[in-house]
């Protein structure tokens, strides 16, 4: 499995709220796993919230050990879950943090993903790249409900609106996939920084060229800056067919 992580900050924030976490080397009973999160609720709250929610879910599966990766990837989450929310509750600093959390595992021929917020998985198959990820975000749901346009929910002044963010409320929400990764080719793991500076097909376009893992991980960071580069931009690149980096 060849992989490539890269956060950077972007051209208008001055801090970095997104948190990342890239290794295929064993966490419990996982055999990898990757993680992107992207905090809210202030500078300090919001970088708080995603490197607690991610470090609290690597410790939470290394210790319970739990074999099969979605009943450990949901008890790890609900757990970081709990821990933000009380900590948000108890200091008013802190009030409101919550963070979008995305983890992903192969395991036994299968992509298992876990969702909250609006930052993205997508797989490269055949008919080229496909959303796997649902995003929990007040103009996802208007788009669903046949209310607005994907093209006019790019711009949308709610598009930073979530619904859904892990530790945000007493009780979490997590959506659950699995794809068979016989079908997949490829894939990317990316915060808002990211999709809200490139279209999907400006996105495919870099991951289908000859380009190696970690030119594509760059290349599509650097895209997002010369767009604009509005927020932080967080991607991890997963090809299993490629030899290097």
């Amino acid at each position: 499995m060849i992989f490539y992580a890269i956060t950077n900050t972007g051209r208008i924030r001055l801090n970095n709220q997104d948190y990342v976490f890239a290794s295929d080397a064993d966490t419990g009973a996982l055999s990898n796993l990757f993680i992107v999160a992207d905090g809210m609720g202030g500078h300090q709250a919001g970088e708080y919230a995603s490197e607690t929610a991610v470090r609290t879910v690597l410790e939470e599966i290394r210790s319970k050990n739990i074999l099969e990766p979605i009943p450990a990837i949901d008890s790890a989450i609900k757990f970081a879950n709990k821990k933000i929310y009380n900590e948000a509750q108890a200091d008013a600093s802190k009030a409101g943090m919550g963070t979008t959390f995305v983890a992903a595992t192969v395991f036994d021929e299968h992509l298992y993903i876990a969702n909250v917020g609006d930052s993205r998985l997508y797989v490269v198959e055949d008919e080229g790249l496909r959303q796997v990820t649902r995003d929990h975000s007040v103009v996802e749901e208007l788009v669903r409900n046949g209310g607005l346009t994907r093209e006019a929910a790019r711009k949308h002044v709610d598009k930073h609106k979530i619904t859904r963010a892990v530790g945000a409320e007493k009780n979490v929400k997590i959506d659950f996939f699995d794809v068979p990764i016989e079908d997949v080719h490829q894939i990317l793991m990316c915060t808002d920084g990211l999709t809200n500076m490139l279209s999907d097909e400006e996105i495919e376009e870099i991951l289908l060229s000859d380009q190696k893992v970690k030119q594509k991980a760059e290349q599509l960071v650097e895209k997002a800056n010369e767009n604009g580069g509005k927020d932080n931009i967080t991607v991890v690149v997963i090809d299993s067919f490629t030899d290097e980096v």
